[in-house]
């Protein structure tokens, strides 16, 4: 939501700062997620001040340029040689000293600096109106009254000014701040409970002069979809000269980034922005029959909307439609043969009430958003419509001329009531943490437009505005007055009371808390994402068909319609958030639920299906460059490595589990386990086609597993003591010659295949191909660990176990020794 701070303050009559407004709206629960100063014009007249041109004289070198001494409020007069034809002693001009830069009315701009013209110096500018941004016109310079202030800034002689706009973060909940009003509503609260001495400072227009000229024009309403369609007024207005707005008002919509079109279009986008309410012009003459019928279309009925695309109507959108076609998707956007244009004369202008679920269903349905849906779709407030109505009908009398022709229709088939809630003094204080005084909540409620019905010591009975849509129960009400109160005024407790656990938490919590506490102490961050995903990421996954995808069936956005199948693109969205911020070395992990659509027994009948998995994600530099140790890049062994660390916390091996290939497109390379039968890990190296959709430019190793079969896998588990052993461990080592498909996965199994009694560990040291080695051979360096628990080894017995080592490669492999 985007506000104009010079707006604001036709509502706020307040003397204070943008920055202090944006602090108030912050603290308020309005999020200021941006400030940024506006010029009236660009560059804001930066180094151009009024000067008096004390002397002119022709150029020696020219038939057409002067030179001139002209005073610009400095110790000297500048010297400045100037080519316009009407330039003249005794002048007031606009002077633009050296260093300041001009933006020219055609786009382009000009720094000044000193140079030499014809051979004489020039230290400045006399401008023109186009040479300063303030018009087209560059016959002469812009001569200024002779009282005008020789040496003051010319925007502050002319007094143009600038503007702060704020960009304010709006939760879902808050639709009735997406208005100037709005916004203006909750700031005077703010200062009615912490500036009580100052005067009330919140007011809207009036409409009160508002008045029928005639019935000339008199149309019709139907609703064929009270359901739908909560309240619809309208009136229209004849006799209109649709043209430019008047200055101010282009101001106002281009401050908060609306192009202005014309005064009558101009009028719907100021009303909407001003109060929150959105209005429809209609041109009357493309209405046939003089009616309106609110109501549903049958299915595929073409239409073609404001930007020129054609569509095919769902019987499932609402539509404003005229005796013989639609006009208009209810509260989205406006059809291509209806809207107001330069020949337009007579308009109806509409401002309606639509339920949120049909405006969200028809904006998604068609890929539209609109300021206008955008509010629709979070709730509007019926009893707003007719002061928005008379309100934008006033102004464009007043811009386009025109009478209003007809009485307001209004149709409002079931009055909306105002929400009725019991707030006890109790219940707030104990939500707050703090004894806040009944006068200081009745102030606040008060500020905020609540009716107080009834009270006594203990509560007050509460009716809520309707423009409050999201306010149903005790604790809205209370959150709107702790917000209004400031969450800073709560002290917090010299002294915390909990609550002792009464039993041990359940197994599940417990392996959760293991992993949780080993993955932070090792340097990983916990991230919670999103369960929805873009249905389009799974095209070309086969480990997560699209068939089995769950979709949403009123989603959000277009980029969130599916419940998510992987906890993958959560981390890479997170992933590529921190990197676009400059952290690119990234450890990050998240346990969470996925979900999928099966037919497991073969039947129509679709079973939906939850699980939990836990995600671990590595990308970026394992070791930054210090002094003493160079850069480390993480690779796919760091991941393996906290995998491997992380399963022995469950007592479970990662070498002694079953591996293959993952399932294609996730990860370029990589492995898949399984545990008791059932797959359980994948970890590799997320595919380049997955890191580009997120724009990520670096290598990302990720891990996921399922968290029902690990907790299945420990609770049968049992802890088995031994005693630390009495006789030394013994290290050997050997260099094998063996082809290249042996991997030392096989080794190592056939390792403790051979000697299962005495060897303890088998870890590959070195890897070696290419060079003398003969072609498809591979040399591998293993070390072996060796122990006898009742005594110490020999060296004998060493040999002997190291030959039959050597033997079983030799059998199996057809391995040498090098």
């Amino acid at each position: 939501m985007t506000i104009s701070y010079n707006w604001l303050c036709d509502y706020l009559q307040t003397t204070l700062s943008a920055a202090d407004i944006a602090q108030i709206f912050t603290s308020i629960g309005l999020e200021v997620e941006h400030c940024r100063a506006q010029d009236a014009v660009k560059g804001g007249l930066r180094g151009v001040a009024v000067g008096r041109v004390l002397t002119c004289t022709p150029h020696p070198n020219s038939d057409h340029m002067h030179v001139t001494a002209v005073d610009a409020g400095g110790a000297e007069p500048l010297q400045i040689v100037c080519g316009a034809p009407n330039v003249a002693a005794g002048q007031k001009v606009a002077v633009a000293a050296v260093g300041a830069t001009l933006y020219f009315a055609d786009g382009s701009e000009v720094k000044i600096k000193k140079a030499k013209l014809r051979g004489i110096e020039s230290c400045g500018m006399i401008c023109a109106p186009d040479e300063l941004g303030l018009g087209a016109d560059h016959n002469g310079i812009m001569t200024l009254p002779p009282d005008a202030p020789v040496g003051a800034p010319l925007a502050d002689y002319l007094n143009l000014q600038g503007d702060v706009v704020l960009e304010i973060g709006l939760t879902p909940n808050r639709i009735d701040a997406a208005s100037h009003i709005g916004a203006a509503r909750d700031a005077a609260a703010y200062l009615a409970v912490h500036s009580p001495q100052d005067l009330l400072r919140f007011t809207i227009p009036s409409v009160k002069s508002f008045s029928i000229d005639n019935n000339s024009l008199p149309f019709s309403v139907k609703i064929d979809n009270p359901l739908a369609c909560i309240r619809y007024s309208g009136i229209t207005i004849a006799g209109v000269r649709a043209g430019a707005s008047p200055e101010w008002m282009q101001k106002k919509l281009t401050a908060i980034g609306i192009r202005p079109i014309n005064n009558v279009v101009d009028v719907t986008n100021f009303v909407l922005h001003e109060t929150g309410q959105p209005l429809h012009a209609f041109d009357a003459d493309r209405v046939e029959g003089n009616s309106i019928v609110v109501r549903a279309c049958a299915e595929g009925t073409p239409f073609r909307t404001l930007d020129g695309i054609d569509r095919r109507l769902s019987a499932h959108d609402l539509m404003i439609c005229s005796a013989e076609r639609p006009l208009c998707i209810a509260g989205v956007f406006g059809g291509i043969d209806s809207g107001v244009t330069e020949t337009t004369t007579r308009i109806f202008l509409e401002s309606a009430c639509f339920a949120p679920q049909w405006v969200r269903a028809s904006a998604r349905r068609h890929g539209l958003s609109t300021d206008a849906s955008f509010r629709y779709e979070r709730g509007a407030d019926p009893n707003i419509t007719i002061y928005a109505l008379k309100r934008a009908a006033m102004l464009i009398k007043d811009l386009a001329g025109g009478a209003i022709s007809s009485d307001i229709v209004d149709i409002y088939p079931k009055f909306v009531e105002k929400q009725r809630i019991v707030l006890a003094y109790d219940y707030l204080n104990a939500t707050a943490g703090k004894e806040i005084l009944p006068n200081i909540c009745k102030k606040v409620l008060t500020a905020l437009e609540y009716g107080i019905e009834s009270e006594d010591d203990a509560s007050l009975c509460l009716n809520v505005p309707t423009y409050r849509t999201d306010v149903r129960l005790p604790c809205d009400a209370a959150e709107d007055i702790l917000r209004i109160y400031g969450y800073d005024n709560i002290e917090i407790p010299s002294l915390v009371r909990f609550p002792l656990p009464s039993s041990p938490p359940a197994s599940n919590e417990r392996l959760m808390n293991a992993a949780s506490d080993f993955l932070s102490h090792n340097g990983f961050n916990e991230i919670m994402t999103l369960s929805f995903n873009k249905s389009a990421h799974y095209c070309d996954l086969p480990a997560c068909p699209p068939h089995a995808l769950v979709m949403l069936k009123n989603p959000h956005s277009a980029d969130l319609d599916a419940m998510r199948q992987t906890l993958l693109f959560g981390g890479l969205e997170a992933a590529a958030h921190n990197i676009r911020r400059r952290q690119p070395n990234l450890r990050l992990y998240e346990l969470g639920s996925v979900y999928c659509l099966a037919s497991p027994d073969g039947s129509a009948v679709e079973h939906y299906g939850e699980q939990r998995h836990l995600a671990l994600l590595i990308t970026g530099m394992e070791q930054e460059k210090n002094w003493n140790n160079a850069p480390q890049p993480s690779s796919f062994f760091t991941l393996k490595g906290v995998v491997e660390r992380l399963l022995a916390q469950f007592n479970i091996d990662l070498a002694s589990l079953p591996a293959s290939a993952p399932a294609g497109g996730v990860f370029a390379d990589g492995i898949a386990c399984k545990l008791m039968g059932e797959p359980f890990l994948e970890a590799g190296i997320v595919s380049q086609n997955l890191c580009k959709l997120f724009d990520i430019k670096q290598e990302v190793y990720y891990a996921q597993m399922r968290w029902g079969v690990l907790t299945a896998y420990a609770d049968r588990q049992q802890t088995l003591c031994a005693p630390l052993p009495k006789y030394p461990e013994v290290r050997r080592d050997l260099a094998l010659l063996l082809d290249r498909g042996v991997s030392f996965e096989l080794l190592r199994r056939a390792a403790f295949k051979s000697e299962r009694q005495r060897l303890r560990s088998v870890s590959l040291v070195d890897v070696y191909e290419g060079g003398a080695l003969p072609e498809g051979k591979k040399s591998y360096a293993l070390s072996f660990v060796l122990q006898d628990s009742g005594k110490t080894l020999t060296d004998s017995e060493i040999d002997a176990i190291m030959q039959g080592l050597v033997s079983a490669f030799a059998r199996e492999f057809e391995s040498a020794l090098r």
